[in-house]
């Protein structure tokens, strides 16, 4: 690291958890995000503000004007832009240091696959369940640590899916792909603007702790945030020894 980076970086160096030696892995990661809205737009800014050396932001869609009650990455500027793009630009204005490359187009296939695989952490900050099962498939092809947030209404989910260790359990174990789930979307149900903050920033604090070492993940665990009565809770996963996606790949 340079001088500048040291004083850029400084709270997080002396911290005796990071350092210098968890700051300069931050410095050569590179996180995948899926997702530049509500989950995406805080996870993002605080992945970046770290120093994450590269951040991919893939998202198909275009800043709306409904967006920006809780999407913090946009401004009423950004209306019409694509969301991507629009993060992008953000982000290079909390740290030009921060490589960002954005995808503006959902990422799916073989595409999906190379970069999930090129990727040290994946961040899912998506809104349907077809989004979550494919990038769980392709972390679980590749052994790369997923962190899976969601959040509508006053109620907020996070988790951490390392399939590096065998016991981990995968998002399918959570949620099986074949079972009769209601998905249930903020466009229709309403979505309180600070619970997207409260669970993004948890996401972006989990990706860091996995790429510097440091603390506890939250690994076989499902944090689950009543916003409305403020209280948290946290369920323990276990793992599917039947699990259609990960119990064959460590079988």
């Amino acid at each position: 690291m340079n001088d500048e980076q040291l004083l850029r970086y400084s709270r997080h160096i002396l911290l005796p958890e990071i350092g210098v030696e968890g700051q300069e892995k931050l410095l050569a990661s590179s996180a995948l995000v899926i997702g530049a809205g509500g989950l995406g737009s805080p996870a993002a800014l605080y992945i970046a503000a770290a120093g994450l050396g590269t951040i991919i932001l893939a998202d198909g869609d275009a800043v709306d004007l409904t967006n920006l009650q809780r999407q913090i990455l946009h401004t009423t500027e950004s209306i019409g832009k694509p969301k991507a793009a629009s993060g992008r630009d953000a982000l290079a204005k909390i740290n030009p240091e921060v490589k960002v490359v954005p995808m503006r187009r959902r990422l799916q296939g073989e595409e999906l696959d190379r970069l999930v695989a090129e990727a040290s952490v994946v961040l899912d900050c998506s809104d349907n369940f077809a989004t979550r099962h494919a990038v769980n498939r392709a972390c679980v092809r590749h052994r790369r640590p997923l962190v899976s947030g969601a959040a509508v209404r006053f109620d907020g989910q996070v988790s951490v899916f390392d399939l590096r260790d065998d016991s981990s359990p995968c998002y399918q174990c959570l949620f099986p792909e074949n079972a009769e789930l209601e998905e249930v979307r903020c466009a229709v149900m309403g979505i309180f603007a600070p619970l997207t903050g409260i669970i993004g920033a948890v996401q972006a604090a989990e990706a860091l702790k996995l790429l510097a070492g440091a603390g506890d993940t939250l690994k076989g665990r499902l944090l689950i945030l009543d916003a409305l009565a403020m209280q948290w809770r946290t369920v323990k996963l276990a793992k599917d020894p039947s699990c259609a996606v990960c119990a064959k790949v460590t079988a």
